[in-house]
Protein backbone atom coordinates (compact mmCIF):
# COMPACT_ATOMS: atom_id res chain seq x y z
CA UNK A 1 0.00 0.00 0.00
CA UNK A 2 1.60 3.15 -0.94
CA UNK A 3 1.92 6.02 1.83
CA UNK A 4 -0.16 8.99 0.61
CA UNK A 5 0.36 12.55 2.16
CA UNK A 6 -0.86 16.22 1.13
CA UNK A 7 1.29 18.43 2.83
CA UNK A 8 -0.56 21.53 1.59
CA UNK A 9 -3.17 20.21 3.44
CA UNK A 10 -1.07 20.68 6.98
CA UNK A 11 0.29 23.90 5.91
CA UNK A 12 -3.36 25.07 5.15
CA UNK A 13 -4.39 23.60 8.58
CA UNK A 14 -1.54 25.05 10.56
CA UNK A 15 -1.95 28.27 8.52
CA UNK A 16 -5.66 28.22 10.47
CA UNK A 17 -4.73 27.42 13.58
CA UNK A 18 -2.02 30.07 13.80
CA UNK A 19 -4.66 32.77 12.14
CA UNK A 20 -7.32 31.99 14.78
CA UNK A 21 -4.86 31.55 17.59
CA UNK A 22 -3.79 35.82 16.72
CA UNK A 23 -7.53 36.38 16.58
CA UNK A 24 -9.27 34.93 18.90
CA UNK A 25 -6.47 35.04 22.03
CA UNK A 26 -7.48 38.72 22.28
CA UNK A 27 -10.75 38.76 22.05
CA UNK A 28 -10.85 35.70 24.69
CA UNK A 29 -8.60 38.05 26.57
CA UNK A 30 -11.11 41.25 26.20
CA UNK A 31 -14.13 38.97 26.91
CA UNK A 32 -12.65 37.31 30.11
CA UNK A 33 -11.47 40.84 31.64
CA UNK A 34 -15.15 42.45 30.91
CA UNK A 35 -16.54 39.07 32.12
CA UNK A 36 -14.61 39.26 35.46
CA UNK A 37 -15.83 43.01 35.70
CA UNK A 38 -19.45 41.63 35.60
CA UNK A 39 -18.77 39.32 38.20
CA UNK A 40 -17.09 41.90 40.39
CA UNK A 41 -20.29 43.88 40.34
CA UNK A 42 -22.14 41.24 40.67
CA UNK A 43 -20.63 40.21 43.93
CA UNK A 44 -20.84 43.68 45.11
CA UNK A 45 -24.63 44.21 43.93
CA UNK A 46 -25.83 40.83 45.87
CA UNK A 47 -23.40 41.91 49.35
CA UNK A 48 -25.51 45.23 49.41
CA UNK A 49 -28.69 43.57 48.81
CA UNK A 50 -28.22 41.31 51.51
CA UNK A 51 -26.70 44.33 53.66
CA UNK A 52 -29.85 45.56 53.43
CA UNK A 53 -32.21 42.45 54.98
CA UNK A 54 -34.88 43.64 57.43
CA UNK A 55 -36.05 41.76 60.28
CA UNK A 56 -39.00 39.94 58.01
CA UNK A 57 -36.31 38.52 55.81
CA UNK A 58 -36.70 40.36 52.85
CA UNK A 59 -33.99 43.27 51.98
CA UNK A 60 -35.56 46.72 51.60
CA UNK A 61 -34.11 46.93 48.45
CA UNK A 62 -36.64 44.50 47.12
CA UNK A 63 -39.72 47.03 47.16
CA UNK A 64 -37.99 49.26 45.36
CA UNK A 65 -37.71 46.68 42.36
CA UNK A 66 -39.97 47.69 40.19
CA UNK A 67 -38.86 51.33 40.33
CA UNK A 68 -35.74 49.53 38.89
CA UNK A 69 -37.83 47.81 36.21
CA UNK A 70 -39.45 50.34 34.94
CA UNK A 71 -35.50 51.87 34.73
CA UNK A 72 -34.76 49.00 32.70
CA UNK A 73 -37.61 49.24 30.46
CA UNK A 74 -36.93 52.73 29.82
CA UNK A 75 -33.14 52.40 29.25
CA UNK A 76 -33.97 49.25 26.64
CA UNK A 77 -36.83 50.85 25.14
CA UNK A 78 -35.03 53.95 24.34
CA UNK A 79 -31.22 52.62 23.29
CA UNK A 80 -31.97 49.19 22.91
CA UNK A 81 -34.54 47.94 20.84
CA UNK A 82 -32.00 46.71 18.38
CA UNK A 83 -30.28 44.56 21.05
CA UNK A 84 -33.63 43.13 22.82
CA UNK A 85 -33.75 39.72 21.50
CA UNK A 86 -30.27 39.10 23.46
CA UNK A 87 -28.83 35.46 23.05
CA UNK A 88 -31.39 35.00 20.29
CA UNK A 89 -29.85 37.98 18.22
CA UNK A 90 -26.37 36.01 19.01
CA UNK A 91 -28.21 33.02 17.15
CA UNK A 92 -29.63 34.82 14.39
CA UNK A 93 -26.27 36.73 12.98
CA UNK A 94 -24.28 33.29 13.62
CA UNK A 95 -27.29 31.31 11.53
CA UNK A 96 -27.51 34.23 8.67
CA UNK A 97 -24.93 37.36 9.21
CA UNK A 98 -26.31 40.32 8.23
CA UNK A 99 -25.96 43.62 10.19
CA UNK A 100 -23.88 42.35 13.55
CA UNK A 101 -24.38 42.47 16.74
CA UNK A 102 -24.58 46.30 18.44
CA UNK A 103 -21.75 47.26 20.09
CA UNK A 104 -24.39 48.76 22.72
CA UNK A 105 -25.60 45.24 23.68
CA UNK A 106 -22.93 44.87 26.54
CA UNK A 107 -22.98 48.04 28.24
CA UNK A 108 -26.70 47.56 28.07
CA UNK A 109 -26.73 44.13 29.59
CA UNK A 110 -24.09 44.71 31.95
CA UNK A 111 -26.38 47.37 33.66
CA UNK A 112 -29.79 45.71 33.41
CA UNK A 113 -28.28 42.50 35.04
CA UNK A 114 -27.01 44.28 37.72
CA UNK A 115 -30.04 46.44 38.72
CA UNK A 116 -32.26 43.06 38.47
CA UNK A 117 -30.20 41.43 41.04
CA UNK A 118 -29.42 44.63 42.92
CA UNK A 119 -32.75 44.55 43.51
CA UNK A 120 -33.50 41.12 44.16
CA UNK A 121 -34.87 39.71 40.93
CA UNK A 122 -34.52 36.24 39.84
CA UNK A 123 -31.89 35.70 37.55
CA UNK A 124 -28.80 34.12 35.95
CA UNK A 125 -25.71 35.58 34.68
CA UNK A 126 -24.60 33.47 31.56
CA UNK A 127 -26.95 35.51 29.09
CA UNK A 128 -25.19 38.86 30.53
CA UNK A 129 -21.98 36.92 29.88
CA UNK A 130 -22.73 35.84 26.39
CA UNK A 131 -24.16 38.90 25.09
CA UNK A 132 -21.04 40.53 26.14
CA UNK A 133 -18.81 38.27 24.68
CA UNK A 134 -20.99 38.47 21.40
CA UNK A 135 -20.98 42.10 21.44
CA UNK A 136 -17.31 42.55 22.09
CA UNK A 137 -16.68 40.07 19.01
CA UNK A 138 -18.76 41.69 16.60
CA UNK A 139 -17.44 44.89 17.17
CA UNK A 140 -14.00 43.64 16.72
CA UNK A 141 -15.14 42.32 13.74
CA UNK A 142 -16.36 45.18 12.25
CA UNK A 143 -13.06 47.51 13.25
CA UNK A 144 -11.02 44.80 11.71
CA UNK A 145 -13.52 44.58 8.65
CA UNK A 146 -13.72 40.88 8.28
CA UNK A 147 -15.67 39.20 6.16
CA UNK A 148 -19.24 37.39 7.06
CA UNK A 149 -17.40 33.86 7.08
CA UNK A 150 -14.74 35.17 9.55
CA UNK A 151 -17.31 37.43 11.86
CA UNK A 152 -19.61 33.84 12.07
CA UNK A 153 -16.90 32.08 13.65
CA UNK A 154 -15.78 35.23 16.00
CA UNK A 155 -19.76 35.37 17.54
CA UNK A 156 -18.92 31.67 17.87
CA UNK A 157 -15.61 32.78 20.28
CA UNK A 158 -17.73 35.51 22.40
CA UNK A 159 -20.18 32.97 23.22
CA UNK A 160 -17.08 30.32 23.95
CA UNK A 161 -15.48 32.93 26.02
CA UNK A 162 -18.22 34.49 27.64
CA UNK A 163 -19.70 31.31 28.85
CA UNK A 164 -16.72 30.00 29.67
CA UNK A 165 -14.89 32.77 31.53
CA UNK A 166 -18.38 33.05 33.13
CA UNK A 167 -18.57 29.52 35.11
CA UNK A 168 -14.42 28.62 34.89
CA UNK A 169 -15.24 26.11 32.55
CA UNK A 170 -13.36 26.66 29.73
CA UNK A 171 -14.01 23.34 27.56
CA UNK A 172 -17.45 23.63 28.14
CA UNK A 173 -17.71 26.90 26.88
CA UNK A 174 -16.25 25.50 23.57
CA UNK A 175 -18.39 22.57 23.30
CA UNK A 176 -21.35 24.92 24.57
CA UNK A 177 -20.65 27.24 21.57
CA UNK A 178 -20.69 24.64 18.54
CA UNK A 179 -23.15 22.70 20.03
CA UNK A 180 -26.59 25.06 21.13
CA UNK A 181 -26.62 26.74 17.57
CA UNK A 182 -28.22 23.90 15.90
CA UNK A 183 -30.11 20.59 17.78
CA UNK A 184 -28.17 17.50 16.84
CA UNK A 185 -25.38 19.38 15.13
CA UNK A 186 -22.14 19.94 16.19
CA UNK A 187 -19.74 22.68 14.12
CA UNK A 188 -16.38 21.06 15.18
CA UNK A 189 -14.82 23.11 12.20
CA UNK A 190 -14.67 26.06 14.53
CA UNK A 191 -14.26 24.13 17.74
CA UNK A 192 -10.31 25.36 17.55
CA UNK A 193 -11.26 29.18 17.71
CA UNK A 194 -13.46 28.29 20.32
CA UNK A 195 -11.46 26.43 22.99
CA UNK A 196 -8.84 29.18 22.19
CA UNK A 197 -10.87 32.09 23.20
CA UNK A 198 -12.82 30.18 26.06
CA UNK A 199 -9.02 29.10 27.77
CA UNK A 200 -7.95 32.15 27.50
CA UNK A 201 -11.40 33.91 28.65
CA UNK A 202 -11.67 32.00 31.80
CA UNK A 203 -7.87 32.87 32.08
CA UNK A 204 -8.16 36.41 31.91
CA UNK A 205 -11.06 36.01 34.69
CA UNK A 206 -8.97 34.26 36.99
CA UNK A 207 -6.20 36.44 36.54
CA UNK A 208 -7.87 39.56 37.64
CA UNK A 209 -8.56 37.39 41.15
CA UNK A 210 -12.32 36.29 40.42
CA UNK A 211 -12.78 33.03 41.63
CA UNK A 212 -15.63 30.74 41.47
CA UNK A 213 -18.00 28.56 43.36
CA UNK A 214 -15.94 24.87 44.07
CA UNK A 215 -18.37 21.73 44.40
CA UNK A 216 -17.60 18.78 45.94
CA UNK A 217 -19.15 14.86 45.98
CA UNK A 218 -19.21 13.29 49.58
CA UNK A 219 -20.86 10.72 48.05
CA UNK A 220 -17.88 9.06 45.73
CA UNK A 221 -15.91 9.10 49.36
CA UNK A 222 -17.74 6.80 51.10
CA UNK A 223 -19.84 4.73 48.80
CA UNK A 224 -18.74 2.19 46.28
CA UNK A 225 -21.08 3.71 43.55
CA UNK A 226 -19.08 2.23 40.78
CA UNK A 227 -15.85 -0.34 40.66
CA UNK A 228 -15.11 -0.11 37.02
CA UNK A 229 -17.44 -0.18 33.63
CA UNK A 230 -18.44 -3.83 34.23
CA UNK A 231 -19.43 -3.30 37.75
CA UNK A 232 -22.14 -0.53 37.46
CA UNK A 233 -24.42 -0.16 40.17
CA UNK A 234 -27.17 -0.69 37.74
CA UNK A 235 -29.89 -0.60 40.89
CA UNK A 236 -28.78 3.19 40.89
CA UNK A 237 -28.25 3.72 37.34
CA UNK A 238 -32.07 3.45 36.97
CA UNK A 239 -32.79 5.37 39.70
CA UNK A 240 -30.84 8.03 37.21
CA UNK A 241 -32.54 7.57 34.50
CA UNK A 242 -36.13 8.21 36.00
CA UNK A 243 -34.67 11.52 37.62
CA UNK A 244 -33.66 12.48 34.63
CA UNK A 245 -37.26 12.02 33.09
CA UNK A 246 -38.06 14.74 35.52
CA UNK A 247 -35.08 16.62 34.66
CA UNK A 248 -36.30 16.51 31.37
CA UNK A 249 -39.65 17.73 32.23
CA UNK A 250 -38.48 20.21 34.56
CA UNK A 251 -36.46 22.00 31.72
CA UNK A 252 -39.94 22.04 29.38
CA UNK A 253 -41.87 23.45 32.19
CA UNK A 254 -39.34 26.56 32.66
CA UNK A 255 -38.87 27.21 29.04
CA UNK A 256 -42.56 27.50 28.14
CA UNK A 257 -43.20 28.95 31.20
CA UNK A 258 -41.03 31.73 30.43
CA UNK A 259 -42.34 32.07 27.00
CA UNK A 260 -45.83 31.82 27.43
CA UNK A 261 -45.51 34.31 30.32
CA UNK A 262 -43.75 36.87 28.04
CA UNK A 263 -46.48 37.16 25.62
CA UNK A 264 -49.15 37.32 28.48
CA UNK A 265 -47.13 40.48 29.83
CA UNK A 266 -46.77 41.69 26.51
CA UNK A 267 -50.77 41.33 25.82
CA UNK A 268 -51.65 42.70 29.65
CA UNK A 269 -49.21 45.92 28.99
CA UNK A 270 -48.35 47.42 25.55
CA UNK A 271 -45.57 49.93 26.56
CA UNK A 272 -42.15 48.15 27.26
CA UNK A 273 -41.18 50.40 29.97
CA UNK A 274 -44.11 49.51 32.70
CA UNK A 275 -43.62 45.03 32.17
CA UNK A 276 -41.14 44.69 34.74
CA UNK A 277 -42.79 47.16 36.68
CA UNK A 278 -45.59 44.91 37.11
CA UNK A 279 -43.05 41.48 37.41
CA UNK A 280 -41.38 43.24 40.40
CA UNK A 281 -44.32 43.60 42.32
CA UNK A 282 -45.26 40.27 41.39
CA UNK A 283 -42.13 39.21 42.89
CA UNK A 284 -42.29 41.20 45.82
CA UNK A 285 -45.40 39.41 46.55
CA UNK A 286 -43.93 36.25 46.04
CA UNK A 287 -41.00 36.17 48.23
CA UNK A 288 -43.74 36.87 51.35
CA UNK A 289 -45.61 34.89 50.40
CA UNK A 290 -43.42 32.03 49.77
CA UNK A 291 -39.54 32.78 50.98
CA UNK A 292 -36.85 35.44 50.18
CA UNK A 293 -34.60 32.14 49.09
CA UNK A 294 -35.86 32.59 45.47
CA UNK A 295 -33.93 36.33 44.80
CA UNK A 296 -31.27 36.89 42.83
CA UNK A 297 -28.88 34.49 41.82
CA UNK A 298 -29.05 31.63 44.27
CA UNK A 299 -25.43 30.32 44.36
CA UNK A 300 -25.10 30.97 48.16
CA UNK A 301 -27.25 31.68 51.08
CA UNK A 302 -27.44 35.17 52.11
CA UNK A 303 -24.66 35.15 55.46
CA UNK A 304 -27.67 36.41 57.53
CA UNK A 305 -29.90 33.78 56.83
CA UNK A 306 -27.52 30.97 57.00
CA UNK A 307 -30.15 28.12 56.38
CA UNK A 308 -31.84 30.18 52.89
CA UNK A 309 -32.55 27.42 49.99
CA UNK A 310 -29.77 27.82 47.38
CA UNK A 311 -27.24 25.67 45.22
CA UNK A 312 -24.73 25.34 47.61
CA UNK A 313 -27.77 23.81 50.16
CA UNK A 314 -29.02 21.18 47.48
CA UNK A 315 -25.90 19.12 48.35
CA UNK A 316 -26.91 18.52 51.66
CA UNK A 317 -29.84 16.40 53.41
CA UNK A 318 -32.64 19.50 54.29
CA UNK A 319 -30.89 21.77 51.92
CA UNK A 320 -33.98 22.16 50.10
CA UNK A 321 -37.74 21.63 50.04
CA UNK A 322 -40.00 19.33 48.02
CA UNK A 323 -40.80 21.86 46.01
CA UNK A 324 -38.09 24.04 46.13
CA UNK A 325 -37.26 23.06 42.73
CA UNK A 326 -40.97 24.96 41.27
CA UNK A 327 -40.49 28.34 43.53
CA UNK A 328 -37.61 28.81 41.76
CA UNK A 329 -39.02 28.50 38.13
CA UNK A 330 -41.75 30.83 39.20
CA UNK A 331 -39.45 33.63 40.61
CA UNK A 332 -37.35 33.65 37.84
CA UNK A 333 -39.86 33.00 35.01
CA UNK A 334 -41.93 36.25 36.07
CA UNK A 335 -38.33 37.95 36.39
CA UNK A 336 -37.43 37.63 32.97
CA UNK A 337 -40.36 37.17 31.15
CA UNK A 338 -41.31 41.01 32.46
CA UNK A 339 -38.14 42.38 30.86
CA UNK A 340 -35.54 42.47 33.67
CA UNK A 341 -32.24 41.51 32.36
CA UNK A 342 -30.05 38.21 33.28
CA UNK A 343 -29.48 34.47 32.26
CA UNK A 344 -31.31 31.57 32.42
CA UNK A 345 -28.74 29.37 33.07
CA UNK A 346 -27.39 30.02 36.90
CA UNK A 347 -31.61 29.76 37.70
CA UNK A 348 -31.64 26.33 36.21
CA UNK A 349 -28.74 24.90 38.11
CA UNK A 350 -31.08 25.92 40.92
CA UNK A 351 -34.19 24.40 39.78
CA UNK A 352 -31.54 21.09 38.86
CA UNK A 353 -30.05 20.51 42.18
CA UNK A 354 -33.33 21.51 44.03
CA UNK A 355 -35.75 18.81 41.94
CA UNK A 356 -32.47 16.29 42.17
CA UNK A 357 -32.64 16.79 45.82
CA UNK A 358 -36.12 15.82 46.34
CA UNK A 359 -35.88 13.12 43.59
CA UNK A 360 -32.83 11.65 45.67
CA UNK A 361 -35.21 11.95 48.73
CA UNK A 362 -37.67 10.07 46.72
CA UNK A 363 -35.65 7.24 45.49
CA UNK A 364 -33.37 6.86 48.78
CA UNK A 365 -30.71 7.61 46.64
CA UNK A 366 -27.29 9.71 46.75
CA UNK A 367 -28.17 13.82 47.54
CA UNK A 368 -25.38 15.67 46.82
CA UNK A 369 -24.61 12.58 43.64
CA UNK A 370 -28.41 13.52 42.22
CA UNK A 371 -28.12 17.10 42.99
CA UNK A 372 -25.40 17.19 41.09
CA UNK A 373 -26.60 15.12 38.15
CA UNK A 374 -29.84 17.46 38.10
CA UNK A 375 -27.49 21.01 38.30
CA UNK A 376 -26.57 19.84 34.84
CA UNK A 377 -29.37 17.52 33.08
CA UNK A 378 -32.19 20.23 33.78
CA UNK A 379 -29.83 23.01 31.85
CA UNK A 380 -29.29 20.00 29.20
CA UNK A 381 -32.74 19.76 28.23
CA UNK A 382 -33.58 23.61 28.25
CA UNK A 383 -30.45 23.94 25.53
CA UNK A 384 -30.19 21.38 23.96
CA UNK A 385 -26.66 20.86 24.32
CA UNK A 386 -26.01 17.36 26.52
CA UNK A 387 -22.53 17.26 25.18
CA UNK A 388 -21.20 20.55 26.87
CA UNK A 389 -23.54 20.00 30.10
CA UNK A 390 -21.59 16.12 30.34
CA UNK A 391 -18.26 17.96 30.18
CA UNK A 392 -19.54 20.68 32.29
CA UNK A 393 -20.59 18.19 35.03
CA UNK A 394 -16.63 16.94 34.72
CA UNK A 395 -15.12 19.98 35.31
CA UNK A 396 -17.14 21.33 38.04
CA UNK A 397 -17.44 17.72 39.82
CA UNK A 398 -14.74 16.00 39.09
CA UNK A 399 -11.92 18.47 38.90
CA UNK A 400 -11.06 18.86 42.86
CA UNK A 401 -10.76 14.75 42.91
CA UNK A 402 -9.40 13.44 39.62
CA UNK A 403 -10.38 9.81 40.90
CA UNK A 404 -14.42 10.72 40.42
CA UNK A 405 -13.38 10.57 36.70
CA UNK A 406 -12.66 7.22 37.38
CA UNK A 407 -15.62 6.22 39.36
CA UNK A 408 -18.50 6.58 37.23
CA UNK A 409 -19.70 9.56 37.70
CA UNK A 410 -18.98 10.79 34.40
CA UNK A 411 -21.79 7.61 33.12
CA UNK A 412 -24.38 9.10 35.67
CA UNK A 413 -24.25 12.28 34.04
CA UNK A 414 -24.11 11.14 30.59
CA UNK A 415 -27.11 9.63 31.48
CA UNK A 416 -28.84 12.18 32.90
CA UNK A 417 -27.86 14.60 30.70
CA UNK A 418 -28.60 13.10 27.40
CA UNK A 419 -31.95 11.44 28.87
CA UNK A 420 -33.00 14.68 29.85
CA UNK A 421 -32.25 15.81 26.32
CA UNK A 422 -34.22 13.47 25.12
CA UNK A 423 -36.90 14.06 27.34
CA UNK A 424 -37.14 18.25 26.83
CA UNK A 425 -38.13 17.18 23.04
CA UNK A 426 -38.06 20.45 20.40
CA UNK A 427 -38.41 23.31 23.58
CA UNK A 428 -35.69 25.22 24.80
CA UNK A 429 -34.78 28.53 26.33
CA UNK A 430 -33.36 29.68 22.83
CA UNK A 431 -35.85 29.94 20.37
CA UNK A 432 -33.68 31.09 17.12
CA UNK A 433 -31.70 27.77 17.91
CA UNK A 434 -31.90 25.38 14.86
CA UNK A 435 -33.45 22.00 14.69
CA UNK A 436 -30.02 20.06 12.83
CA UNK A 437 -31.44 16.45 13.28
CA UNK A 438 -34.79 16.03 15.10
CA UNK A 439 -34.93 14.28 18.26
CA UNK A 440 -37.12 11.52 16.60
CA UNK A 441 -37.60 10.94 12.32
CA UNK A 442 -40.25 12.70 11.39
CA UNK A 443 -41.43 15.47 8.41
CA UNK A 444 -43.24 17.73 11.48
CA UNK A 445 -39.76 20.26 11.98
CA UNK A 446 -39.05 20.97 8.46
CA UNK A 447 -34.97 21.07 8.02
CA UNK A 448 -33.28 24.06 9.81
CA UNK A 449 -36.23 25.23 11.13
CA UNK A 450 -36.13 27.14 14.75
CA UNK A 451 -37.29 26.48 17.66
CA UNK A 452 -39.58 29.68 17.12
CA UNK A 453 -41.15 28.23 14.14
CA UNK A 454 -41.72 24.54 15.82
CA UNK A 455 -43.04 25.96 18.99
CA UNK A 456 -45.45 27.94 17.05
CA UNK A 457 -46.51 24.77 14.85
CA UNK A 458 -47.58 23.26 18.14
CA UNK A 459 -51.04 22.85 19.57
CA UNK A 460 -51.43 24.38 22.14
CA UNK A 461 -51.81 22.78 25.90
CA UNK A 462 -55.46 22.35 26.11
CA UNK A 463 -56.13 21.62 22.64
CA UNK A 464 -53.47 18.93 22.50
CA UNK A 465 -54.72 17.21 25.57
CA UNK A 466 -58.07 17.49 23.44
CA UNK A 467 -56.55 15.62 20.74
CA UNK A 468 -55.28 12.93 22.87
CA UNK A 469 -58.46 12.41 24.45
CA UNK A 470 -61.08 12.49 21.85
CA UNK A 471 -63.06 10.10 20.35
CA UNK A 472 -61.14 7.89 17.75
CA UNK A 473 -63.22 8.14 14.19
CA UNK A 474 -63.14 6.81 10.69
CA UNK A 475 -61.23 8.26 8.11
CA UNK A 476 -63.92 9.99 6.79
CA UNK A 477 -64.08 11.93 10.38
CA UNK A 478 -67.70 9.18 11.68
CA UNK A 479 -66.86 7.99 15.31
CA UNK A 480 -67.11 4.11 14.62
CA UNK A 481 -69.91 3.74 16.94
CA UNK A 482 -72.50 5.78 15.14
CA UNK A 483 -72.13 3.74 11.32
Amino acid sequence: MPFRWNPREHVALAHYVLKWLLIAAPVGAIIGSAVALFLWALEKATQLRWATDTRSGLPWLLFLLPIAGIGIGLMYSLLGKSVEAGNNLIMDQIHEPGGGVPSRMAPLVLIGTIVTHLFGGSAGREGTAIQMGGSIASTVGRALKFDRAVTRTLLMIGIAAGFGAVFGTPLTGAIFAVEVLAIGLVDFQSIMPCLIGSIVGDWATRAWGINHQQYSLAAFGHMALIQSSLELNWLLLAKVAIAAVAFGLASVLFAELTHGLQRVFKRVIPWQAFRPALGGAIVIALAFLIAPDYLGLGVKPDPNYPNQVCIVSTFHAGGATYLSWWWKILFTAITLSSGFKGGEVTPLFFVGAALGNAMARLLHAPIDLFAALGFVAVFAGATNTPLACTIMGIELFASAQTDLVHSGLVIYLATACFLAYMMSGHSGIYLSQRIGTPKLCSTEYPADASLRSARESRPRFGSGLATIFAAPTDSDGTPPDAK
